[in-house]
């Protein structure tokens, strides 16, 4: 049973970098051909791509997003890593990391961890 769980701070101060990992188990993240993926929802809005890092190491982000935004992985303990930088109120959300099977949708999801940006 493969279960994806977010971890990282609750609250984080504007211009600072928020970090956040998840945490995999049941499953490699190496292994062909997944992706796995970032997701926030911010208060009273819907879902926003943020970005995924590949089986093999490769990585994409949201446009919009891009400049803040890194995403990385530790194959070594089977997690992935959000970082995005220069945070501001607006990227209050609850984030979330998935999985995708190439093509077919997410198909696990992790509970999601609420990240209050405030001073």
């Amino acid at each position: 049973q493969v279960q994806l769980q977010e971890s990282g701070p609750g609250l984080v101060k504007p211009s600072q970098t928020l970090s956040l990992t998840c945490s995999v188990s049941g499953d490699s993240i190496s292994v062909n051909f997944y992706y796995w993926h970032w997701i926030r929802q911010p208060p009273g809005k819907g879902l926003e791509w943020i970005g995924y890092i590949a089986y093999d190491g490769h990585a994409d982000s949201s446009p919009s997003l891009r400049s803040r935004t890194s995403i990385s992985r530790d194959t070594s303990n089977n997690q992935f890593t959000l970082k995005l930088s220069s945070v501001t109120p607006e990227d209050t959300a609850v984030y979330y990391c998935a999985r995708e099977p190439l093509g077919k949708g997410y198909d696990i999801w992790g509970q999601g961890t609420h990240v209050t940006v405030s001073s």
